[in-house]
């Protein structure tokens, strides 16, 4: 079985290359390609066996699983380049949020997924989102699941949740690694403390912090009260957070949706002059 990647961009090379580094695929097993051919060349010579395919049908008619890492606007051509020679039995798996999956059930005839990764995959952490087409049958997404398990936990989602989804898990790295460097500035500016100590125990700070709320059985609200004691430090710093930070995270998600929004109304004009094509 081989797996086919258009697109080698940032989260396509990241995904090529966690599968390779973690085991889960040999770089003979993957065939890619990329609008600019000198990014898949480059992933070719950092992993020989692995081919560079000249163009998009020469990978959907060589691969099982075909993983489609372009933005929205890159749809149209891909879809009309690789039409003809999509079976019944692949596996086509978008991992673009706005690109629904009845989008490409009436364009494509293969079996629709679409996964949303995440930057941590890279380090074989975090989540893969797992959004299925009724095409599906149980052992492709037990497949698709074993596939992805490699490199992340695989969660199920309902696609009217994918953003709020995203948010969490794909935009989230971002989103705690923009708290972690304010947290970091603030130390040096008000202390003196050196940046690098700042960041050194800062990181390893999210990093146990990660495992106590995964493996170590902790929630957000729980590992809070095991760390502040009524009256202390740590409880008077989380009075001020509640304070100051009261209806952020609410505007940071309307915000998020908000543009997920504008772009699905571009996804579907875009997908309605396919169909009219």
């Amino acid at each position: 079985m081989r797996i086919g990647f258009i697109g080698t961009g940032s989260m396509g090379s990241t995904l090529i290359e966690a599968f390779i580094q973690s085991g889960a695929l040999n770089p003979d097993r993957i065939i890619a390609t990329n609008r600019t051919i000198s990014k898949v060349e480059r992933l070719a010579s950092d992993y020989p066996g692995l081919e560079a395919a000249g163009s998009n049908i020469e990978v959907a008619q060589n691969c099982s699983i075909l993983f489609l890492c372009v933005k929205p606007t890159d749809y149209k051509n891909v879809i009309h380049d690789i039409k003809p020679a999509i079976r019944q039995e692949q596996i086509i798996v978008s991992i673009t949020s706005p690109v629904l999956v009845r989008h490409l059930e009436e364009q494509l005839p293969g079996k629709i997924a679409k996964v949303i990764p995440s930057i941590t995959n890279y380090v074989f952490s975090g989540a893969t989102l797992c959004i299925y087409g009724d095409r599906l049958e149980f052992e492709d997404k037990e497949l698709l699941e074993n596939l992805l398990s490699h490199i992340s936990a695989p969660i199920q989602v309902s696609e009217e949740h994918t953003r709020i989804s995203s948010d969490l898990s794909s935009c989230g790295p971002a989103f705690l690694a923009f708290f972690v460097q304010k947290f970091i500035q603030a130390a040096v500016e008000e202390t003196g403390i050196s940046e690098a100590e700042a960041t050194q125990l800062a990181s390893e700070m999210v990093l146990g912090t990660g495992k106590l709320l995964t493996t170590g059985g902790f929630t957000p609200a729980s590992l809070q009260k095991k760390v502040s004691v009524p009256g202390g430090i740590t409880a008077e710093g989380l009075r001020m957070m509640e304070k100051e930070l009261c209806g952020m995270f609410n505007n940071l998600v309307r915000t998020t949706h908000a543009k997920y929004e504008e772009d699905l109304e571009k996804v579907e004009a875009l997908f309605k002059d396919i169909k009219d094509d």
